[in-house]
């Protein structure tokens, strides 16, 4: 069985074939960031038109890649991210989904965005030992997930306000640094020494919810203090500083509950400091450590048709009528 992905929920526009032995045949990636990063975040409209302009080829590409003929593929289903995300590219991905499945006159199954992250790590190592507690942060979320198998989750607790990886893009911004800033915080963070900007701890007490926005404003607050500070050195204390909060939560959660793995999922999930962070806590706690490569860890439509296939066989194919759901949260995934 062989199921085309496509993903468009951010400022990527993607597709790819997989198998239900969660083998990737292909996977096409066109990113619209150039397009972006004078403006120091994604556009969404800029991000919607680009859509409009690569799925199509970005599809074609995908399908020759895994072997198939363009016109007339010989897929089971199409898998399609349809929310959470910008609602006018989930539109896009959702509106081409449809057009192919009428035109190939094949089912299609809309796809969480988040659980599609959840899945990326099976598909470079389908053999995971269950359960796992994966740390899912990225630009627009950060989740804490104790997963007991696939599409089997339950969230234990989640960003209050800004997401890990939008509190990095905001103090990046202020440090003058590029967009995307984790990218830049994280190289810049190298040649820094974390502790030279006094940072305060956040959400210390017993839940294993995030916070970051009150670190934002804290690294704001502590470089007007302090201007002699190097920039790297603010870098290298922010770094920490989120990566601190993150690993203390999922230590908490390691306490309370016993798993046999613990992974990393989601953009931010390529920070050099955290996958350190987290190989240490996988030593610490004597569990499995899963970390994905860095194709993994960016939005891809291997993983939105990795979640199809589980959801095809749980649930079944989705209607014509489906609509987009830009807020679509994972805790009403069932």
């Amino acid at each position: 069985m062989k199921v085309l992905g496509i993903e468009t929920s951010c400022d990527e526009t993607a597709a790819s074939v997989v198998d239900d032995a969660l083998h990737v045949h292909s996977s096409v990636i066109e990113s619209s960031i150039d397009q972006h990063r004078a403006f120091g975040g994604v556009v969404p409209e800029l991000a919607g038109r680009a859509h409009v302009a690569t799925i199509g080829p970005v599809v074609r590409r995908a399908l020759e890649e895994a072997g198939l003929d363009p016109h007339a593929p010989a897929l089971d289903a199409i898998a399609v991210t349809s929310g959470p995300g910008l609602i006018g590219s989930l539109l896009v991905g959702l509106s081409a989904a449809k057009a192919y499945s009428l035109a190939w006159q094949i089912p299609f199954v809309g796809v969480n965005h988040l659980e599609g992250h959840l899945f990326a790590p099976l598909l470079e190592q389908p053999d995971l030992d269950w359960p796992v507690l994966t740390l899912l942060v990225s630009g627009g979320h950060s989740v804490l997930v104790l997963q007991s198998g696939p599409g089997e989750h339950e969230v234990l607790g989640e960003t209050i306000d800004d997401a890990a990886g939008e509190a990095y893009d905001k103090v990046a911004r202020w440090l003058g640094l590029g967009y995307p800033g984790g990218p830049e915080i994280d190289r810049l963070a190298r040649e820094g020494t974390a502790g030279k900007l006094k940072l305060p701890m956040s959400m210390t007490g017993d839940d294993l919810d995030f916070s970051f926005s009150g670190l934002k404003t804290a690294v704001v607050r502590a470089t007007e203090k302090n201007r002699d500070v190097a920039l790297a050195d603010v870098a290298a204390s922010f770094q920490a500083a989120v990566a601190e909060q993150l690993m203390r939560k999922m230590r908490a959660a390691l306490a309370r509950y016993d798993v046999r793995g613990i992974a990393l999922a989601g953009g931010v999930a390529a920070n050099s400091r955290l996958r350190e962070e987290i190989a240490a806590l996988g030593h610490e706690f004597g569990v499995e450590v899963h970390v994905p490569t860095m194709a993994m860890c960016t939005d891809n439509a291997a993983m939105i048709a990795a979640a199809g296939l589980y959801r095809l066989r749980v649930s079944g194919p989705s209607s014509l009528a489906l609509s987009a759901r830009p807020n679509w949260p994972l805790v009403d995934v069932a």
